[in-house]
């Protein structure tokens, strides 16, 4: 299988927002933005970031591959949890910096590297003058200790 490739990015503002050109726009690190939503019930999943490997290697494959900012390296969605996200449909904004996954979640249909479906599992509250956070009640739906041994 040859890598796939990308168009260069066009400078002509008509042809980037309604060409058929898909010409990512890749930050000064090389990412572009990921966001991730269930695509039976719409939940937000995640936000995640993608270099140019992940990106052809998500739509070459179809399972979701994500760009890790603090390890510095690629990753399989799903490699170690059993997780995998198989993309549906894939989207991008108007300028081409951010993609658009829906995903169905194999295994336990969580996302997160707690235990749950979605990394936004908690709601950001006001309370006597401060910013809190609270659950949203949902729970681990895996072990996080036996699945990812020696992580904190």
């Amino acid at each position: 299988m040859t890598a796939l490739e990308f168009h260069k990015t066009s400078t002509d503002k008509k042809a980037l927002e309604e060409g058929a050109a898909f010409t990512p726009r890749f930050d000064a690190n090389g990412l572009v933005t990921a966001v991730v939503t269930d695509a039976s019930d719409g939940i937000l999943l995640m936000v995640a970031h993608m270099n140019a490997e992940a990106l052809a290697l998500t739509i070459e494959t179809g399972i979701a591959h994500y760009w890790s900012r603090s390890r510095k390296s690629l990753w399989k969605k799903g490699e170690t949890s059993g997780n995998f996200q198989h993309v549906v449909e894939m989207r991008t904004d108007c300028d081409q910096d951010a993609v658009w996954l829906r995903v169905n979640v194999s295994g336990h249909d969580a996302t997160c590297h707690t235990g749950r479906r979605s990394c936004f599992y908690r709601k950001v509250e006001r309370r006597d003058g401060m910013a809190v956070l609270a659950g949203d009640g949902s729970e681990p739906l895996f072990d996080v200790k036996r699945t990812y041994p020696g992580a904190t």
